[in-house]
């Protein structure tokens, strides 16, 4: 892996440029520790009854609303957080998406996709029994997501 630095005019935006072969452990890694530098966004603080837990975003499967409330579910365990789905978006890496209206799932954890036309389709997700539903309205672009981590 090289470093680069380029110098930009005065009234150019600047922005920082992670040209990788796929998204691995180490290329999320470091955007995390580019975002956190940047201080751009807010940590994600995890409850569970008295206790707060800081985990890496890599490891929640998907984030789903209970009514008001926010979960985040790992492998095998579920979080509440103090976050809205739409706040969520904005401060999860880019593997994270949308997929209904009241889930936002870590596409990098997805080991399955049904195929349901008429309404729905389960989505099952790397060594665990938990499952969630994709949307009809949200499909598509989750199969186009899929792809693309396969290149």
């Amino acid at each position: 892996m090289k470093l680069r630095i380029e110098t930009i005019s005065r009234d150019a935006e600047e922005e920082i440029v992670i040209r990788c072969r796929q998204i691995n452990d180490s290329v999320r890694k470091q955007c995390e520790a580019i975002e956190t530098l940047l201080g751009n966004k807010p940590p994600i603080i995890y409850y569970k009854k008295n206790q707060e837990f800081y985990l890496p975003a890599g490891d929640i499967l998907f984030f789903e609303t209970d009514g008001e409330t926010v979960y985040a579910h790992t492998a095998d365990d579920m979080y509440k957080v103090n976050f809205r789905l739409y706040e969520l978006e904005e401060i999860l890496p880019p593997e994270f998406m949308r997929v209904s209206k009241s889930t936002v799932a870590n596409t990098a954890k997805i080991f399955s996709v049904s195929k349901n036309l008429s309404s729905s389709a389960p989505v099952q997700f790397t060594k665990t029994h938990k499952q969630i539903y994709v949307s009809r309205f949200y499909f598509k672009e989750l199969k186009q997501k899929l792809s693309q981590r396969r290149q």
